[in-house]
């Protein structure tokens, strides 16, 4: 039975993404994360739904579906030689060779949740970030795994320089760290924001970005040099170029900025279906951008122009707000409808339910999985608490949470989020 039911979802899959007209759908929840081979070929997805898919980007169809984490697969990857890397929230990294369905090697030791890879220019080391503050260097062909310690909370981001000598991670605590792979000291640098993602142009420049919606660029020892204003929202993604001239930054409110590197420039902003895009990674010769986002798909844009290529939809077709259309409130939770249903009948997705959330105890839904920090807190939900969470950052206000780090700045945004909040969940 489990065998025909694992192939059935793979024959819907080929149909769905077959008849998308170049946009690749099949996951069940966002799409977390995305990479493509070194050849063009291919791709690989990961979904909060906690599947991993690879893609034939040639026949538009899916060759595959990863299935190994039981939370959602925050970070994919290639290795030199072809073979496909996973990490997910479980703290778990795998390996695979394309077509075998279990994973040739799983990596354990992370404490917290992976959202970021990186592979060394060489292709012989693998770099994980975690939500448990280190960084691990794991040698890919086998060996224990090296740890690096520095970052006091969330690390989002890894990059290799170039030469493969150092190691860039941005991390929540809004600090940049380039460590020196031959033991020497981290050079640290403090930015005026969380940071979410990093990345390295093939001249060795570093750039950042996070919650204030600005790029950070950062000259190759670590001096910040320029910064441009992308959004007026977290940028949550970044990717470069292969040669380095444009630069991709993806926001939570659903635009894609991309810049012109070298000259500082926005050129253009890709604009989808108006939901988070959590995703993005270029083609080898530069010239299309892959996104991914909490409508589900995986969209083509050209790099020319900024035009999709491919039909965008304005909203997704079940759009779960679209009967709040207007409401100040619901447009601050789209950014939360990637982990949360509303409804008793939904149940839970990546979060629980938030389904007569108000006056109900932390960590107390039945049926899902929390953390045991949170199963020893006492707090109750109520529109107050809720509020104060955004207002601090949920690692501050509930150390231990999966739930991925944002606050709501404005007041006048988390009063209308908690008025929605109030209609929307007893229903």
């Amino acid at each position: 039975m489990t065998f025909r039911i694992k192939s059935l979802s793979v024959l819907l899959l080929l149909f769905a993404a077959g008849s998308a007209q170049a946009q690749l759908r099949g996951h069940g929840g966002p799409v977390r994360a995305l990479a493509i081979s070194a050849d063009g070929k291919q791709a690989i997805s990961g979904s909060f739904d906690t599947s991993a898919i690879r893609w034939s980007l040639e026949r538009n169809v899916a060759d595959q579906v990863l299935r190994f984490h039981d939370q959602a697969v925050n970070a994919v990857a290639y290795l030199k030689d072809g073979r496909i890397v996973t990490a997910g929230a479980d703290g778990k990294i795998a390996i695979w060779t394309a077509g075998k369905a279990t994973p040739d090697k799983i990596l354990e030791g992370h404490k917290g949740p992976v959202v970021a890879l990186a592979v060394s220019p060489d292709g012989a080391t693998l770099a994980s970030g975690s939500w448990d503050h280190t960084i691990r260097l794991w040698p890919v062909a086998g060996g224990a795994a090296r740890v690096l310690e520095g970052h006091s909370q969330n690390v989002n981001g890894v990059a290799f320089t170039p030469d493969g000598k150092a190691l860039v991670s941005a991390g929540y605590d809004t600090t940049l760290r380039i460590w020196l792979l031959d033991g020497q000291v981290a050079t640290v640098r403090n930015l005026p924001t969380p940071l979410n993602a990093v990345a390295v142009a093939p001249n060795g420049e570093i750039v950042t970005a996070g919650a204030d919606g600005k790029v950070y660029f950062l000259s190759a020892k670590g001096e910040v040099e320029a910064e441009v204003q992308v959004s007026a929202a977290p940028v949550i993604d970044l990717a470069l170029s292969p040669d380095g001239q444009w630069m991709a930054a993806a926001g939570i409110r659903g635009s894609v900025a991309i810049v012109d590197r070298k000259a500082r420039t926005l050129k253009h902003t890709l604009v989808g279906p108006g939901l988070p895009v959590w995703s993005v990674a270029f083609s080898p010769d530069g010239k299309t951008i892959l996104t991914g986002g909490a409508d589900r798909m995986i969209r083509r844009w050209s790099v020319v122009n900024g035009e999709p290529l491919d039909r965008v939809i304005a909203r997704a077709p079940d759009d779960p707000l679209a009967a709040y259309k207007g409401d100040p409130g619901a447009e601050v939770f789209r950014a939360c409808i990637a982990c949360h249903t509303l409804s008793a009948d939904e149940g839970n997705k990546a979060g629980p339910s938030l389904h007569h959330i108000f006056g109900r105890k932390i960590a107390s839904l039945p049926g899902y999985q929390y953390s045991d920090a949170l199963k020893r807190m006492n707090i109750v939900w109520t529109p107050e608490t809720v509020s104060k969470m955004f207002e601090v950052g949920p690692m501050r206000y509930t150390p231990g949470t999966k739930m991925p780090e944002q606050t709501i700045g404005s007041a006048q945004d988390r009063q209308a989020l908690m008025e929605f909040l109030k209609k929307a969940t007893v229903r």
